[in-house]
């Protein structure tokens, strides 16, 4: 099985690739730091005697999207599952080159040009969210907040909203898709801000990302019930806002305009 995983040089990326190197799967891993992907794919082959192959990507950047995108289509006639699992969480307001705030083009944007430029070959696509999500407020007229109070905790729910309602669209559209809260996780996520800090020193807080990636890939091994929303290992019913099908459909609109498709 033939399994694309991005966001996969550190953190619960890392974690959930030994794991799916450990159930078979052909591992692809797609991350920023070539040097950290490298890390990754070496702990891999100790594992399981195969070496992956890496690519590396910049997911605040489209073209690197599509270069990548062109680099898995020249490789790979069929990938099995993709994982969208890249992502970022920070306080500032950053803009990108290509125009758009950078968590919502890392967290949703980027994902969704890279899912559609190879959805032809893709079996099933599995995509990290957060119960975050249920604090966000998503404009599709307004994906950057450009016209909305700014605050990153707020975007970053607007993101993780984002992808439980790509996961919407892409199922109705035909496409076995589903997308995973993993769990609050001991990670180098979102290491500026204060609740990461809690998660961190509070006991019982947080659980160790070996949890979380365990969860990643066994959503990634098996079929799953398309268009739902898994808390850890079970599915679970979210806020319209996360589920609406119609909401989907604006957003899916909103973003083949904002990556230029």
């Amino acid at each position: 099985m033939i399994t694309v995983l991005t966001g996969s040089s550190a953190g619960i990326g890392a974690a959930a690739a030994l794991d799916l190197a450990n159930r078979g799967h052909q591992l692809v891993l797609v991350g920023r730091s070539s040097e950290r992907l490298d890390g990754v794919a070496s702990a891999v082959e100790r594992a399981s005697g195969s070496l992956p192959e890496t690519f590396s990507a910049d997911f605040a950047s489209f073209d690197d999207v599509r270069r990548l995108a062109e680099r898995l289509r020249d490789r790979h006639e069929r990938i099995d599952v993709l994982v969208n699992n890249a992502g970022m969480m920070t306080l500032k307001r950053e803009i990108t080159a290509d125009g758009h705030e950078a968590m919502m083009q890392v967290n949703h944007l980027s994902p969704f040009l890279l899912t559609n430029l190879l959805l032809d070959r893709v079996g099933r696509v599995v995509t990290t969210s957060s119960r975050a999500g249920r604090t966000g407020a998503l404009d599709p007229g307004d994906l950057s907040r450009e016209r909305r109070r700014w605050s990153g905790w707020l975007q970053y729910g607007d993101t993780k909203q984002a992808n439980a309602l790509f996961t919407v669209a892409l199922a109705a559209r035909g496409v076995a898709a589903t997308c995973i809260h993993p769990g609050v996780l001991r990670t180098g996520f979102a290491a500026e801000t204060f609740f990461m800090t809690l998660v961190h020193r509070v006991p019982g807080m947080g659980e160790p990302v070996e949890a979380g990636g365990a969860r990643l890939a066994a959503l990634a091994d098996q079929e799953g019930e398309s268009g739902r929303f898994y808390h850890k290992d079970r599915i679970v019913n979210v806020p319209a806002r996360m589920s609406d099908p119609v909401l989907a459909a604006q957003l899916w609109e909103a973003s083949l305009t904002a990556v230029g498709l």
